[in-house]
């Protein structure tokens, strides 16, 4: 790094669903967040680091912004407050496919709440507008607010004006040295990571009703002697009976299939060989029970 590198925080605020976690993954260029078409698949602060020749941003991906239902809800919308408090820059987006909307106004003018901090406004997926769409979107997000320091166009998918992206937000970001060494990715445990992965396949095809439901424990990580096998345990809890049935689905084919999709990303984390091992236990209303909350990390 330069003699005058800047480093700092960095958060994506808007919409659950507006691409906040594919964008964080991009920019890392690894997938520490796991991404789902679920709304509020993120519920922790998970950091990203990205190392540029000119110094290092840690990206924090945090959950969307929403109206809470249960006191999990009411745990995600302190945290991502708690975030936007420490941040330096803090990147409104908007998708480029969507007209802004009274929720986009209302985290928008909210913005205020946060003076310290640098804000840049993004318009997400562009590679599947037209270019009226995002002149249009543009337009109307450069509306918002007065005191933008930056109004970008870009696609996570495509990773088009990623760049432009990345250096925009380390010129904002205060000079200093780097806050992670280089190499590191992000602060995630391996428990907490593994977790993820199983709840990411865990989700992929689930009612409306049952992703919020949804939390993965994990049990036991154990490299196996004289083997390149490792025995990973974890479970996966859900509210009611007729959710675990939905999870273990028809003659467990529906775990197996939860086992056999995250198996392969687990292996690549570990590097070994892995054995997992899933069962799914009943936490009957966690997302409301404050002991079962804690108990589960939030």
């Amino acid at each position: 790094m330069t003699d005058h590198s800047r480093s700092g925080f960095a958060t994506f605020v808007g919409r659950p669903n507006v691409g906040k976690s594919t964008l964080t993954n991009a920019l890392v260029g690894e997938k520490i967040a796991i991404t789902s078409e679920k709304p509020q698949t993120t519920r922790r602060a998970i950091r990203g680091i990205l190392n540029r020749p000119d110094g290092q941003l840690v990206i924090v991906d945090t959950p969307g912004i929403h109206k809470p239902r249960t006191l999990l809800g009411e745990r995600l919308n302190d945290l991502v407050e708690q975030v936007l408090g420490d941040v330096d820059v803090i990147g409104f987006c908007v998708p480029a496919t969507e007209k802004v909307g009274p929720g986009d106004r209302r985290i928008a003018a909210s913005l205020d709440g946060y003076p310290r901090a640098k804000k840049i406004a993004i318009v997400t997926k562009t590679d599947a507008a037209s270019r009226d769409e995002i002149t249009a979107r543009l337009m109307e997000v450069d509306a918002l607010r007065e005191d933008w320091d930056a109004v970008i166009p870009l696609s996570a998918f495509t990773h088009e004006q990623l760049d432009v992206l990345a250096d925009e937000i380390l010129q904002l970001m205060p000079e200093g040295p780097a806050l992670y060494p280089e190499g590191v990715t992000t602060d995630e445990s391996t428990d907490d990571r593994i977790a993820e992965i199983i709840r990411e396949a865990a989700l992929e095809g689930v009612r409306d009703e049952l992703p919020h439901s949804i939390a993965v424990v994990v049990d036991d990580i154990a490299r196996r002697a004289d083997s390149d096998l490792t025995d990973v345990h974890a479970q996966i809890v859900v509210e009611r009976d007729s959710q675990k049935a939905i999870i273990i689905g028809h003659k467990g084919s529906r775990l197996k299939d939860v086992g056999a999709r995250s198996r392969g990303a687990i292996e690549e984390l570990l590097g070994t060989r892995v054995f997992l091992g899933l069962h799914v236990k009943v936490a009957k209303e966690w997302q409301r029970d404050p002991k079962q909350l804690g108990r589960l990390g939030f």
